[in-house]
This record gives C-alpha cells, sequence and structure tokens, in this order.
C-alpha cells in the first residue's frame, strides 16, 4: 500500500511540474531554398537559391512529443530547358505543413526530429522574371521531414538551427503543351535557423 502511495505521488508530482512548464511555442526563422536539378522526359529543370520567411506554432503533448504546424514563404525562379524552349518562371513558393516533432533534452541543448505532410505551393509571378507567361499555380503535396537543435538562452527563449527536408512531385506550372513536366520528385532542402519563445 506504501509504495502504490508512494507511486502515486511521484507521478502527481511529475505530472504538476510538466503542467507549470511551457507546453507551446512560436518561432520565427530564415531558412535557404535549396532545389535540385531534376531531368525528366527531356526536360531539365533547375531553380535558383534563395532566402525566405519560416513560421512554426509547436504544442507539445508529452515533455518529449509534440505537434507542429508550419508556414513558409520565399520567391525564386524556375528555369526550364527543352530541346525546343528555354523558359524562366519567378515563383512564389510557399509551404504548409504539420509535423510531428520527438524532442530530447540534454542541459540547455534540445536535439529533436520532425515527420509531417504538407503542400508546397508554386504560384508564377507574371513580371519581367518569367519569360513564358502560359502558366499556372501548383499545389503539390508532399512529406515533410528534419532534424534540429535548440538551445536555451533563457526559460522564455530559444535559438533553433535545423535541416527541413520536402519531398514533392516537380512543379510543371500546368503549362498548356506540358512542356514543363519532368514527371519527376525532387527534395527541396530549406536549412534554417530562428528564434523561439515559449509559453
Amino acid at each position: 500500500m506504501k509504495k502504490t502511495m508512494l507511486l502515486c505521488a511521484l507521478m502527481l508530482s511529475a505530472m504538476t511540474a510538466f503542467g507549470q512548464e511551457s507546453r507551446q511555442d512560436v518561432s520565427a526563422s530564415a531558412f535557404g531554398l535549396i532545389s535540385p536539378d531534376v531531368v525528366g522526359n527531356a526536360v531539365h529543370k533547375s531553380a535558383t537559391t534563395s532566402i525566405g520567411f519560416l513560421g512554426s506554432y509547436r504544442y507539445l503533448l508529452t515533455p518529449r512529443s509534440g505537434l507542429e504546424l508550419n508556414y513558409g514563404f520565399t520567391q525564386n525562379d524556375n528555369k526550364y530547358i527543352t530541346s525546343f524552349t528555354n523558359a524562366r518562371v519567378h515563383t512564389r513558393q510557399q509551404e504548409l505543413s504539420g509535423a510531428y516533432v520527438y524532442n530530447m533534452t540534454f542541459k540547455n541543448f534540445n536535439p529533436f526530429a520532425e515527420l509531417g505532410v504538407g503542400a508546397m505551393i508554386f504560384s508564377p509571378i507574371k513580371d519581367f522574371g518569367s519569360n513564358n507567361l502560359d502558366v499556372k499555380q501548383n499545389t503539390n503535396l508532399g512529406a515533410l521531414f528534419g532534424a534540429g537543435v535548440a538551445y536555451e538562452i533563457s526559460p522564455s527563449f530559444d535559438i533553433r538551427l535545423q535541416y527541413r527536408g520536402f519531398l514533392s512531385k516537380t512543379p510543371d506550372f500546368s503549362h498548356t503543351n506540358e512542356i514543363f513536366k519532368t514527371n519527376r520528385y525532387e527534395v527541396i532542402s530549406t536549412p534554417a535557423v530562428g528564434i523561439a519563445y515559449h509559453f
């Protein structure tokens, strides 16, 4: 009986301690967009690198497990080379994603890994940066994966460094003649650094 009471007291104490800790955080990060060259269906697709913004909200279900929602935004140029065209599409690229996050704690360092799903939205900007205007928005579903580390600088703030990858179909901008269609998938890399606020 005494052992059962002691065990209940310890569990209650642990739950109370966790209840007093921050279970939510919001973060703002800068990321670098790195897209691979993709070759398929006689089309060579490449993209310029760029810097973007990533906003995230994370909710801890337990001290080690959490859920995260993300929004990312950047602009770059997607380039397509075929036997009869050399096209460039100035693109507004947005990410909407959700992920499961697994955390660990080593003093002030908190490594984490994440896995989830989302959508990458490729919207053509019809300006001087595009030389082919027969293009439309693509919304490509895909998988998010990544890992990183957060360094706690105070009980309320940490600095977050992470690698993120997004696997999705290569955009073809729904061109009428399908001249940009590679029929391939790509992993878009978005390494990021930012700051998170816990509350």
